[in-house]
C-alpha cells in the first residue's frame, strides 16, 4: 500500500488499512516518542503516546496533505508533537517542591558526612536563590536532570541554564561559607 492507499483506506474506515500503517511506522514512532520522551517517562507512556499517533491518524486523515509530503513525515511530525505534549504534561506534574526533606533525603552518601545544621543552611541558601535558580539547581542536583533538558522544560537556552548552575553554586558556596564561619 502507498501512503494514497492507506489515507483512502482510513478515510473509507478500513481497519487493514490502519493496521498496514501501523505496522509500517510504529518502530518510527517508538523512536521518535522515546527520545523526546527518555529519563522522564516509563515505556507504557511511549506507548500511549504512539496509541495517540495512530488514533490522530485514524479520527483526521483529513489532515494528511500529499502534496506537503509523504504519510511517514508527517507521522513523525504528529508523533513529535505529541511526545513534547506528554513531555510538558509529565513535567507539570512533576513539580519541584523544597522542604527539609526532599533535601535531606537527596544527600545519599553526603548524609554521614554532612551535620544537620549544614543540611539546614544548605536548604536554607537553596530557598534564598529565587526563581528560575532555586529550581535549576533543585532539578540539575535532586532530579539529576541534564541543563539540557532543564532548558527544554523551563524554556530556556542551555547556555543560559549552564550560566545560572555555576552562578548560583558559587552563591550558595559564600553563603555557606559566611554562615559557617569559614570564609
Amino acid at each position: 500500500m502507498n501512503d494514497t492507499q492507506i489515507i483512502r483506506g482510513v478515510k473509507s474506515g478500513n481497519e487493514a488499512a490502519i493496521n498496514y500503517a501501523i505496522n509500517k511506522y510504529s518502530k518510527l514512532m517508538w523512536h521518535i516518542a522515546g527520545t523526546v520522551l527518555k529519563n522522564v517517562a516509563p515505556a507504557e507512556d511511549i506507548e500511549e503516546c504512539v496509541a495517540d499517533v495512530f488514533i490522530y491518524l485514524w479520527e483526521n486523515p483529513d489532515k494528511f496533505s500529499g502534496q506537503r509530503g509523504n504519510l511517514k513525515s508527517w507521522l513523525s511530525m504528529v508523533a513529535k508533537s505529541k511526545a513534547i505534549d506528554r513531555y510538558r504534561q509529565l513535567s507539570k506534574a512533576n513539580e519541584v517542591s523544597l522542604n527539609e526533606e526532599i533535601l535531606v533525603e537527596s544527600m545519599g552518601v553526603l548524609d554521614n558526612i554532612l551535620s544537620c545544621e549544614l543540611k539546614r543552611e544548605l536548604i536554607a541558601a537553596v530557598n534564598a536563590l529565587g526563581e528560575p535558580d532555586r529550581e535549576i539547581i533543585i532539578r540539575r542536583y535532586y532530579y539529576q536532570q541534564k541543563p539540557k533538558e532543564i532548558g527544554f522544560i523551563l524554556d530556556v537556552p542551555v547556555k543560559q541554564i549552564e550560566n545560572r548552575l555555576y552562578r548560583s553554586k558559587l552563591k550558595l558556596h559564600k553563603t555557606i561559607s559566611l554562615e559557617s564561619g569559614r570564609y
